[in-house]
This record gives C-alpha cells, sequence and structure tokens, in this order.
C-alpha cells in the first residue's frame, strides 16, 4: 500500500512507513535500510535483515558510503553506526502496479564505490517506465577479505539481502517483484556474473544485463593468504573474532596497505601482476562454481562490453607512450593464454597496443564472451560491443573504453565521471546513444527482449553500438579464436620456490 502524504509521497514496507520526495515527477525514497548496520556483534558477518521504525521514517537523503580505498581517490571514512547497507527507489508511478524492476550494482575493483554517486540518479530512467534501484555493499576486506571465522563474499551476500528487500517490498513503490532485472558495469557486472551462479540468488531476478564482466575470481587458498598477509599488517591472525573489533578504517588501512605492495608477493601470481587483492571468491558455499560453470538457466542475460576497454586505465595511469618492449613481453605472459599466437595473430602491432590489447581481453573482453557463449548454451543471451569513441580528454585518447556505457545507461551525461568521458559538453550524439541504450534496456526488462537477435555459437549476433548501431557476426573474431580454450578459471597462488 503506498500513498501521496500532504508533506511528501509516502509508501510502506515490511519494516514501517517512508516518505520520500517528488523530483522531475519522479518519486524517490533515499537510504532506505535493507540490513541492519553490519558493526557491533554483526561485523564481518552475513547481513541481518533491518529492524522495524515507528511512525514514518524520512527518506530524503542517501545512505553513507561503506569503507572504501584511499587508494583510488575515495574519502575512506566511514560512518559511524556503520548505516552503510541501504538502497534507493525511484518511481514513475508510486501508484501503479506491475512496473518492471532494474536494479543497479555499482563498480568500483569491489574496493571504492557509493549508490549515492550522481552519474547513478535513477530519475531519467524511470522516466522511461521502469522502477529503479541502486544500492550500497560492503567493499574492501570489509565485504570480500577472506578471514577464518566469517562467511565468504559477504558483499555478494549483501547483494542478497537488497534483492530480497526488492522481492519483499518492490510492490510498493508500483514494481512487479517477478520483473526484475540486475544490471551492473565493471565489479558490479562480475558481482552479477558470480549472482548468476550462486544458489542463495535463485529466483530473486529474472533477467540480468553485465557491462564489462571481469574474469577476476580467486581462488580460496589465494585469498586465504592475501588475508593472512593483510591481518599480519595489523599484528594480528586472520581470524574473523579478532580483527572484528578493530575500526573499520583499521582494516581499510591494511586492505590497503596490501594492495599497494602486492608486487611484492610474486607468488600470488596474475593477482599481483593486476593489483586486486579483492574479488569473489571461489569458496564453495556462498560461490560454488564460477560462473561459465553453473550458468543459471532460468534467467535472460544481456552481456557485453566496449572496444577499447583498457584505454581508461592506460589514461589515468599516463602510461600512453611509455609502454616498453619488456613491459608488454610482461604483460604477454602474465596474461594472454599463448603469447607468441598473440603476437603472430597481430602483426602490424606494436608493443604498446599488444600491452592494451591482452589487458582489454583478459580483464573484460574475453570474459564477457565467456559469460554469453555458456549462457546462450542454456538459456537466452544477447551479445554487444559499444565501439562509439569517447569524447572527452580531447577526443583521441580513450576511444570506447571501460566505463563509457554507465553515463549512456542512466542518461546523466554530464554527472560525476561522465564529464571524464563526455567533456564538459557532450555532443548530441551522446543523448542520441544515450536513449538507445536506455531503450534497450527497459525493453529487456519489460519483456526480456532487448531488440536484437540472442547469440548463437554459429552466427554470433553482436550490437554494435556506434553512431549508426547495428546487428554484425561479433567483431572480435581474432580474440574469440585466441582465447577459445582459456578456462578463466579461479586466479590461484604460484609454487614456491
Amino acid at each position: 500500500m503506498s500513498a501521496i502524504g500532504s508533506a511528501g509521497p509516502e509508501a510502506r514496507v515490511t519494516t514501517g512507513r517512508l516518505r520520500g520526495r517528488t523530483e522531475d515527477g519522479v518519486t524517490v525514497f533515499r537510504g532506505v535500510p535493507y540490513a541492519r548496520p553490519p558493526v557491533g556483534g554483526l561485523r564481518l558477518a552475513a547481513p541481518a535483515p533491518p529492524e522495524p521504525w515507528d511512525g514514518v521514517r524520512e527518506a530524503a537523503t542517501f545512505g553513507p558510503p561503506p569503507p572504501q580505498s584511499r587508494l583510488l581517490g575515495a574519502s575512506g571514512g566511514a560512518a559511524a553506526d556503520g548505516d552503510w547497507l541501504t538502497l534507493n527507489v525511484w518511481s514513475p508511478d508510486l501508484g501503479a502496479a506491475g512496473l518492471p524492476v532494474l536494479v543497479w550494482i555499482h563498480g568500483g575493483g569491489y574496493m571504492y564505490g557509493w549508490s549515492g554517486d550522481p552519474v547513478f540518479d535513477g530519475r531519467v530512467l524511470a522516466r522511461d517506465g521502469v522502477v529503479v534501484v541502486t544500492f550500497n555493499y560492503r567493499l574492501s576486506a570489509e565485504g570480500f577479505g577472506h578471514f577464518a571465522g566469517a562467511p565468504a563474499n559477504r558483499g555478494l551476500l549483501d547483494q542478497v539481502a537488497a534483492l530480497r528487500w526488492v522481492r519483499e517490498n518492490i510492490a510498493a513503490f508500483g514494481g512487479d517483484p517477478d520483473r526484475v532485472t540486475v544490471f551492473g558495469e565493471s565489479a558490479g557486472a562480475g558481482s552479477i556474473a558470480a549472482l548468476l551462479a550462486m544458489p542463495r540468488a535463485a529466483g530473486l531476478f529474472r533477467g540480468a544485463i553485465a557491462q564489462s564482466v571481469p574474469g577476476l575470481f580467486l581462488s580460496a587458498e589465494l585469498a586465504a593468504d592475501i588475508a593472512a598477509v593483510l591481518a599480519g599488517e595489523l599484528g594480528l591472525p586472520p581470524f574473523a573474532a579478532e580483527l572484528a573489533r578493530l575500526s573499520p578504517e583499521r582494516l581499510l588501512d591494511a586492505g590497503d596497505a596490501v594492495a599497494d605492495k602486492m608486487g611484492g608477493h610474486p607468488r600470488w601470481g596474475t593477482a599481483a601482476y593486476v593489483r586486486t587483492p579483492f574479488a569473489p571468491v571461489v569458496d564453495g558455499e556462498v560461490l560454488p562454481a564460477l560462473p561459465w560453470e553453473a550458468p543459471a538457466r532460468d534467467v535472460a542475460l544481456v552481456v557485453g562490453h566496449t572496444r577499447d576497454e583498457y584505454r581508461l586505465f592506460m589514461a589515468i595511469q599516463g602510461d600512453f607512450g611509455r609502454i616498453t618492449a619488456e613491459r608488454a613481453a610482461t604483460a604477454l605472459r602474465e596474461l594472454a593464454p599463448d603469447p607468441g599466437a598473440y603476437r603472430a595473430a597481430h602483426p602490424g602491432a606494436g608493443e604498446e597496443r599488444l600491452y592494451e590489447l591482452v589487458h582489454s581481453d583478459w580483464m573484460f573482453r574475453m570474459p564477457s564472451l565467456r559469460l554469453a557463449e555458456t549462457h546462450a548454451r542454456h538459456g537466452r543471451a544477447h551479445l554487444y560491443e559499444l565501439t562509439w569513441p569517447a569524447p572527452g580528454m580531447g577526443g583521441d585518447a580513450l576511444g570506447a573504453c571501460h566505463g563509457l556505457g554507465v553515463p549512456l545507461t542512466f542518461g546523466n551525461l554530464t554527472a560525476g565521471m561522465a564529464t571524464l568521458l563526455l567533456g564538459q559538453e557532450p555532443p548530441p550524439v551522446a543523448a542520441e546513444l544515450s536513449a538507445r541504450v536506455r531503450a534497450a534496456w527497459t525493453a529487456f526488462a519489460a519483456s526480456g527482449d532487448p531488440g536484437w537477435p540472442a547469440y548463437e555459437p554459429g552466427d554470433r549476433h553482436t550490437w554494435v553500438i556506434d553512431t549508426e548501431p547495428g546487428t554484425k557476426a561479433y567483431p572480435e573474431e581474432i580474440s574469440r579464436q585466441l582465447w577459445a580454450g582459456h578456462a578463466f578459471a579461479p586466479l590461484t597462488s604460484r609454487a614456491r620456490p
């Protein structure tokens, strides 16, 4: 049941009444708890159901960001009460029934991110006729540190808890609990891939849109080794009971210290090379298998990537013009299925181009393709590639880079990260492409059909998003063949010399 109160729109959820706001014709409720604050006795534990409240709770402001890495530009601070596990709902019609629902899972390398980022504002999407939900989940060591005595993948368990809240409550906002689609980018897409393989997430969504899926999953053995080194930074054993006595800031700083020094732990192999201490852990219980080993047969999928995924990272790190033959050789040795075959398949590519290609393929392009191929064998998958070059940073540096799909998805072309990718004044074609992407995503949420043919091994139909979008065979055929036999197994430790 929902109603419009004199002081603002109201909705009743299982834990009490909420009062939101109306903005640009859309009703929005912010900072709604979907789980209890994970502090005190709930620290480093599975999320617990939220507590009810009396009266009407104001839902006008976003909940605070969860603790997150200071290495990536975030403040790293944490709310004293730990009220991080909150979500936000945008509804085009609070009195409606049966609207499709889009639930966003943000990216950030499993180390940073916040649902209150202005680029994730759901008003534009909601006006297209869907209910939009965004939420926070635990990050870095709080969410993904693999400590003895703590459940694995707490960040993923938070996501399941948010989806359960949606199933139980979204009808109060005009949404249909049986027409829920999760969508996300980068680590958010990796989370979605994990959810597809998690028994605890079964039945909580019927569609998934995974934008730039990372292939990064950790073995339990490697994750435990990283956790032991992290605890050692604090002079403690890697036991949750010991670490939970520390402030979130101290645990966060220890995680950052490990990330900063990963190159000094060569036994961690590829994880050390890419300097990524946290990712979903294939622990055998919460995440029993990789997504390409246990696809969800009852979920329709849209998955894809950008053409030039790694150029964003090279631009941020100032790597253009600085890739030596040694760095290219190291990248090929660490990432390519066959370094010699990689070079032979790209005879005209210089060292910098090979470096960029192998990072793009390993990190996002080929895992996204693998997810489409696997899902197509058991259900229905639609593949896309974004090839329109980003006009930001002068128009030549970025290409169709990582993250470009996010402002196009939400239609927020001058907010947050959008200005880096699109420039201060995005060209008219950006708005046109955003409208096309939003139309495809909302159509998929409504009907399961994004508007182009499903991916099949024979024809490999792919929606290519450019100035003139169209459907063709998968464009990255060279990479597809090079990676055809690659397992994308969980990362493991190397044998000690």
